[in-house]
């Protein structure tokens, strides 16, 4: 790949409106495939929320709190790489000012306030729409921009869409994500919606309101699973370790730790029986197909357990990988993001604080997406708060030295 080669969305600009997770990793992405970032943070209140997540990475390390002004929090490292901050108060007449101002001359807004708080600071879809009708205008909220009841925060999403009732075993206790899933499926739909919406502005002229909820988005990935047609037909919905309507499916304990195993087809089955040390039962009725396996899948997952208990994960999925059965041990998130293939692919990246640099072993998502003629990546750091407010305002609006010292006596900056 060319060091010339442009990235896919060079020359595109964000405004970026957003605080916590859900919108920052909206804008994130739209950083990482090569649109300028330009991330508004209130002054007043510290900017994005996500700068006071503990930990925080300090010139010594890791640290449970901050030390110094130049300390900041894992989370801004990861979730503002790639980004300019502009310090800017929405709630002040003249900063929404300079917010309108440079919504003229953008290509995007993303924001992930409450519904109805941008109708309320002056600076939604309607106030800007007139002054650049090309402008794709992103809103991702809990429950979309008619409004619903509460706060939308990932546990609440994840308990309303229903997928705390797909894990665990039949009668269990609701089980909560270990990943904050909602906040995540919520930007990748938001993405794919504005990038969408940017084609059809180039094509028509006319930029549009894209709008993306948490709730929506989580749930309709829920509804990608027929759960309503497995309790019909009395199949369970929570089935824990194993997926019986798929024998063998599942994740079982070997002699050292844990090993996942899929092999729902007719030849993956006897791949598992040729490695299990039973090919016999690729003949028994009651694991030659795979109707009947599902029908017996207690009694095959049983089987396998037993065969496994006494085995180091290793030599079993070696023994499925000869087999041609897919296999993997279970790893923990550290080795996970330390995987060689992931790290050559920059798909997890080390993180690098803007001030100290690599003083702490950290990764972070890196932009896994891959293509043959434009780079892709997330290769800058976090900026401080603030960082880019000069430089952004005298290229974008002409500001000079002393109109910057003004608009920060009456606090717009």
């Amino acid at each position: 790949m060319s060091h010339e080669a442009r990235r896919p969305l060079e020359g595109k600009v964000v405004l970026d409106l957003t605080t916590a997770m859900a919108g920052p990793m909206a804008t994130l992405f739209l950083a990482g495939l090569g649109a300028r970032v330009i991330k508004i943070e209130n002054p007043s209140r510290g900017g994005d929320s996500s700068r006071g997540n503990s930990p925080y990475v300090t010139a010594e390390g890791l640290s449970p709190s901050r030390s110094g002004d130049a300390d900041m929090s894992v989370s801004m490292m990861l979730r503002g790489r790639n980004k300019e901050s502009v310090t800017l108060d929405l709630k002040s007449e003249a900063g929404r000012a300079v917010f309108l101002d440079l919504a003229r001359q953008a290509d995007l807004v993303v924001e992930n306030y409450a519904a109805g708080t941008t109708q309320r600071l002056g600076v939604d879809y309607d106030s800007v729409k007139d002054l650049n009708p090309r402008l794709v205008y992103v809103s991702i909220s809990g429950f979309g921009q008619q409004g619903g009841s509460g706060k939308a925060m990932d546990t609440i999403v994840q308990a309303l869409s229903g997928l705390m009732m797909t894990a665990g075993e039949d009668g269990d206790e609701p089980v909560r994500f270990g990943l904050p899933i909602g906040d995540l499926a919520a930007p990748l739909f938001a993405v794919i919606g504005a990038l969408a919406a940017v084609i059809e502005a180039e094509r028509s002229g006319r930029g549009q309101h894209v709008d993306v909820s948490m709730l929506g988005a989580l749930t309709s990935l829920v509804a990608c699973e027929p759960f309503d047609a497995f309790e019909t037909i009395g199949m369970p919905l929570r089935t824990g370790s194993f997926v019986p309507r798929l024998a063998p499916f599942g994740v079982f304990r070997s002699a050292d730790g844990w090993f996942a195993l899929c092999g729902p087809t007719d030849e993956f089955a006897r791949g598992v029986f040729a490695a299990i040390g039973r090919p016999d039962l690729a003949e028994d009725p009651r694991f030659a197909r795979r109707d009947a396996r599902v029908g017996n899948a207690d009694e095959l997952h049983a089987l396998i357990g037993a065969w496994a208990a006494s085995l180091p994960t290793a030599e079993i999925v070696e023994r499925f990988d000869a087999e041609g059965v897919p296999a993997a041990p279970v790893r923990s998130t550290a080795e996970a993001v330390r995987d060689p293939l992931v790290l050559s692919r920059e798909e997890v990246v080390r993180l690098r604080h803007p001030v100290h640099g690599e003083v702490a072993e950290l990764y972070g998502s890196g932009l896994p997406i891959r293509m043959s003629a434009s780079p892709t990546s997330l290769d800058r750091p976090a900026p401080r708060l603030g960082e880019h407010t000069e430089s952004v305002l005298s290229e974008f609006l002409g500001l000079d030295g002393e109109r910057l010292e003004e608009l920060r006596r009456v606090g717009a900056l």
